[in-house]
């Protein structure tokens, strides 16, 4: 299973993604699951993606040999297209290829045609956007009512966003957010597992400076997950028992 999250902010975009891809107990292997494509300057796109590792896999290396095919026909590339709605429905028509030649197939077996995405960036002096592209290709996206998006397994890390994910928060905060709802999905779900990959887009900068894999051993991460242990701990200590 995976777990991925991404947060729009007034001041730019936060993504994180575990890195965990497992077909039974005895078959855990680690696959990246972040990936970005970048212009300085001109435009920086995020893309994570969970379900079928094959299927997911597929859809990023279409989107790639676009981008390398020197006979596109003048077909849009994540480079070429406009706006994000637009490159948010580039990668919907990538699943709807990679569904055309597998899904007959995928659909036959247990597992299925599965893949959802989580696409965010910016293009030029539009504003940071982020959407959800579900496995059918179509896609929502993310508002200030519910500036949050999360794929996988993710019932464990929502309710902290629900009660906290605000757009003013800063990059930092919004980071911190992200890691404590994974902190609160790995306790809970073995099919979720460190390292964590994490990328913080700062608005304007149209470009991919902050980006990192956090570790088992990470003395930040361990450090919250202790702190939040600890506060949560204290707060239910300090609420007056029921009685009847």
């Amino acid at each position: 299973m995976t777990y991925c999250v991404a947060l729009r902010l007034d001041s730019g975009l936060v993504f994180a993604a575990d890195t965990r891809t497992n077909a039974g107990v005895d078959n855990i292997a680690q696959y990246r699951k972040l990936h970005f494509w970048r212009q300085p300057g001109d435009r920086v796109l995020v893309l994570l993606s969970a379900g079928n590792l094959a299927v997911t896999q597929s859809v990023v290396s279409n989107l790639n040999e676009q981008l390398a095919s020197t006979d596109n026909s003048g077909g849009p590339t994540l480079f070429t297209v406009p706006s994000m709605y637009r490159a948010a429905r580039l990668v919907g028509d990538a699943v709807r290829d990679v569904r055309r030649q597998d899904g007959a197939a995928l659909e036959m077996s247990k597992a299925g045609f599965s893949a959802s995405f989580i696409l965010g960036g910016q293009i030029g002096t539009e504003r940071p956007r982020l959407f959800q592209i579900y496995s059918e290709g179509n896609f929502i996206e993310a508002t200030d009512d519910t500036p949050f998006l999360q794929i996988g397994e993710h019932k464990y890390g929502k309710p902290i966003l629900d009660r906290v994910a605000r757009p003013e928060m800063s990059l930092g905060e919004a980071a911190k957010l992200i890691l404590l709802s994974f902190d609160s999905t790995l306790r809970s779900n073995l099919s979720v597992g460190m390292p964590i990959d994490i990328l913080l887009y700062e608005r304007d900068s149209l470009d991919a400076r902050r980006e990192k894999r956090i570790f088992q051993d990470d003395e930040y991460f361990k450090k919250l997950s202790t702190a939040w242990s600890d506060a949560l701990r204290s707060a239910f200590a300090n609420i007056e028992e029921f009685k009847i």
